[in-house]
């Protein structure tokens, strides 16, 4: 793998569409994964023998241009890898805003290697928001991440996003399948 923090960040500028208003999701098991409510990091873990984290980077910095609506203050950023049997299968980009890092209960910047899934979706502060879906093209950063990765982009990715309230404030989490998982979700859901 020859991902490193000098990399930091990957992730790009990109339009993202509620799944009503995109006629061309995928009419395939990716697309119940895209759309899918609960935790990924959950799901994922039923998917495998060993769920792993890689933090690719973390800091304070100023949003990409459109990703955040309501805001374009420096905010801490993280990016990780989501691996399955050491696999990487998620590329995951959060933002969190200052005014949220200072609480003690949740200590975003202290998660390590832990996923930041299993505090969304077991905080009862946490309220998960509504889903949003991409496609990212097979030139941009992520492509050439996955390429690094020894995953070929073959395909424009897809990605979805969801927004996170805690109390006044909202967490932006995206999740991008990298190819490996797209290959294992397919072979999955086709009849032997």
């Amino acid at each position: 793998m020859n991902v490193t923090s000098v990399s930091f960040p990957y992730g790009e500028s990109i339009q993202w569409y509620s799944p009503e208003n995109r006629h061309d999701l995928p009419e395939n098991a990716l697309k119940d994964w895209l759309l899918a409510t609960g935790s990924l990091t959950e799901k994922l873990k039923r998917e495998c023998d060993e769920f792993t984290v890689t933090v690719l980077g973390e800091h304070v910095h100023t949003p990409l241009a459109g990703e955040c609506p309501h805001a374009q203050q420096p905010m801490w950023i993280r990016e990780v890898l989501l691996s399955l049997d050491g696999t990487p299968w998620v590329f995951a980009r959060t933002l969190i805003p200052q005014q949220l890092l200072d609480n003690p209960i949740h200590a975003f910047t202290k998660l390590g290697n832990r996923p930041l899934g299993e505090l969304l979706f077991t905080s009862e502060s946490i309220t998960p928001g509504n889903i949003e879906v991409a496609q990212f093209e097979t030139c941009g950063s992520l492509a050439r991440l996955a390429t690094s990765l020894d995953q070929p982009v073959n395909d424009t990715l897809w990605g979805r996003r969801r927004y996170f309230n805690l109390g006044a404030e909202q967490l932006i989490v995206s999740e991008i399948f990298l190819p490996a998982a797209v290959k294992q979700i397919m072979a999955k859901s086709t009849p032997s």
